[in-house]
């Protein structure tokens, strides 16, 4: 069995440097680290798990809370690759994700009780009933927490600039010639989905357009079908939008796929804009402008910032928000005969 001496003596470097290698200590050089994991990982090397708790007082284990009712799950695009990204940053620095609930051995407990039972470091938290009690003890608990995609003074918590996301896209399409610009939101209920939808109600005004009567439709749970059903909705109205800006990818696909079951050209009878980027974005006919949130870098940061507060660096509630862009592809025109 390959040891940490084995280690020490292929790299060069002393059992300790080695030692400190694998359990992250901030004095060793990052070029060192990787060149002592790479050289572990060619000898086949299998740290002692428990021997590795012992020395470092941690559990080597993040908690992942993801709580969402429309059967997606993490195979939704947006989650899967902002859970990738930040899978890939706590893996390299020795940690493991174990998924949490309130059931443990079969019985209903808690969200920190299976966490304490579990032994967890801290909790990423992409999806949740954050009005669910369990959760707020989760939070009130002295674990290590940060959420993506929410705001709360209680947690640590990274998120998109959705507020300027929905601006950009209201801003091109009101560039292009439109005027009657609806929305298909994302639900209130929901932090991106309320701050998308004051962002696109604020842009119209500062563009001097009216939000008409019914031109907000309500795309429930970010899904195809949801997008569907509001565009119909919106294509029942007596005076139906030249455009929509919808709150998410997939609510944008279902969009159009209902704009083209009802007889309409995307773009040339109505234009189309999401939000996100999924990598589907840029394959649907037309291909999809949308604004793009960095999934590698929500995911990567949330990552760093839980890390840092496991390691007892941080001292306040930071709460990160990125920056977006717009994409712009094809789903997008002038009105046809202008407006």
């Amino acid at each position: 069995m390959t040891t940490i001496y084995d280690i020490a003596k292929r790299t060069g470097y002393s059992p300790t440097t080695v030692s400190k290698a694998f359990n992250n200590y901030s004095d060793v050089r990052e070029k060192t680290r990787q060149k002592i994991l790479q050289t572990a990982r060619e000898m086949g090397y299998v740290p002692n798990a428990h021997a590795r708790t012992l020395t470092t007082k941690k559990s080597w284990t993040i908690g992942v809370l993801f709580v969402e009712s429309t059967g997606a799950g993490i195979r939704h695009p947006f989650f899967s690759s902002v859970i990738e990204s930040f899978k890939q940053v706590a893996v390299d620095k020795g940690y493991a994700l174990m998924f949490i609930s309130k059931n443990v051995g079969g019985k209903q407990s808690g969200y920190l009780e299976n966490c304490r039972i579990r032994g967890v470091d801290g909790v990423v938290v992409f999806l949740s009933d954050y009005e669910d009690p369990y959760f707020q003890e989760l939070l009130d608990s002295n674990i290590p927490t940060v959420i993506v995609d929410y705001e709360t003074p209680q947690s640590h918590t990274v998120c998109s600039d959705n507020q300027a996301g929905a601006r950009l896209a209201v801003e091109h399409l009101a560039a292009l010639g439109h005027r009657r610009i609806a929305h298909i939101s994302g639900g209130l209920n929901t932090i991106p989905g309320n701050r998308r939808q004051l962002g696109y109600e604020a842009a119209m005004k500062a563009q001097g357009l009216q939000v008409e009567e019914g031109f907000i439709a309500e795309g429930a749970y970010y899904s195809q079908e949801s997008g569907y059903g509001a565009m119909l909705a919106l294509l029942q109205l007596p005076e139906r939008p030249t455009a929509v800006f919808a709150s998410g990818d997939m609510l944008a696909i279902g969009a159009i796929m209902a704009a083209r079951e009802s007889g309409l050209r995307v773009p040339g009878d109505l234009s189309v804009i999401g939000y996100d980027d999924i990598n589907l974005a840029r394959y649907v006919t037309p291909g999809l402008t949308t604004v793009r949130q960095d999934t590698d870098r929500l995911g990567s940061r949330a990552a760093e910032l839980l890390l840092s507060a496991i390691d007892g660096l941080l001292t306040g509630q930071e709460a990160l928000v990125l920056p977006v862009e717009l994409v712009v592809r094809d789903s997008c025109a002038p009105p046809a005969g202008g407006e």
